[in-house]
């Protein structure tokens, strides 16, 4: 009994390493991804004069307690509403569901959002987004908050990684309009991943 308690322990062991190896590997990959795509002239959201100098985005160091599982509560009837930006655009979305988690001890809740266009849109029907800020805002990260890309799961859980958490690009150049994170979405806690602020933004 005690050899067939220890071998399901073992496997579900293997199984948290398993995923937390292959969230790693997917982190690595959105750094790599990021940096190409604001190496791009095509792509990047830098200005023309920071373009020219631009090496590589900053950091933080890839963490696996960031990495959580979230439970999801689906809002099935939600009615859409203008999300506040930083110009006077007000694109239009719906509360998809609200994710419950736990870091560091401590529970916490943030809602995730459907873009009524994107819904719309060639293979971006299962594009969810989750835009929240925290307590590094405004020091070691940009002071607008930042954004995750989430795609629906297949169940009621889902892994929200915030080492893929990035800047808006008017963190990067006031020619874009970016969502403002909702007042819901502020997290209480200092979130130590993803990218941080650009040079003096």
């Amino acid at each position: 009994m005690r050899i067939f308690i220890l071998t399901i322990s073992l496997l579900f062991l293997n199984l948290i390493y398993s995923q937390e190896d292959k969230s790693t590997r997917e982190a690595i990959k959105f750094q790599k991804d990021l940096n190409k795509e604001f190496s791009n002239k095509e792509k990047s959201p830098l200005t023309e004069e920071d373009l020219k100098i631009f090496e590589e985005l900053d950091f933080f160091p890839i963490d696996t307690n960031y990495m959580v599982i979230a439970k999801l509560k689906f809002y099935k009837d939600s009615k859409t509403f203008k999300m506040q930006t930083n110009t006077d655009r007000l694109p239009i979305y719906k509360t998809y569901a609200s994710a419950t988690f736990s870091l560091k001890g401590k529970e916490y809740v943030l809602l995730i959002y459907q873009n009524e266009k994107l819904l719309q849109t060639a293979d971006f029907e299962d594009y969810l987004f989750l835009p929240f800020t925290d307590l590094t805002n405004g020091k070691s990260t940009y002071g607008g908050g930042r954004y995750l890309d989430l795609k629906i799961p297949k169940g009621n859980t889902m892994i929200i990684d915030f080492n893929q958490a990035y800047n808006p690009s008017c963190a990067y150049n006031a020619k874009y309009s970016c969502p403002i994170p909702p007042k819901a979405n502020h997290l209480d806690i200092e979130i130590n991943a993803g990218v941080k602020k650009y040079k003096d933004h």
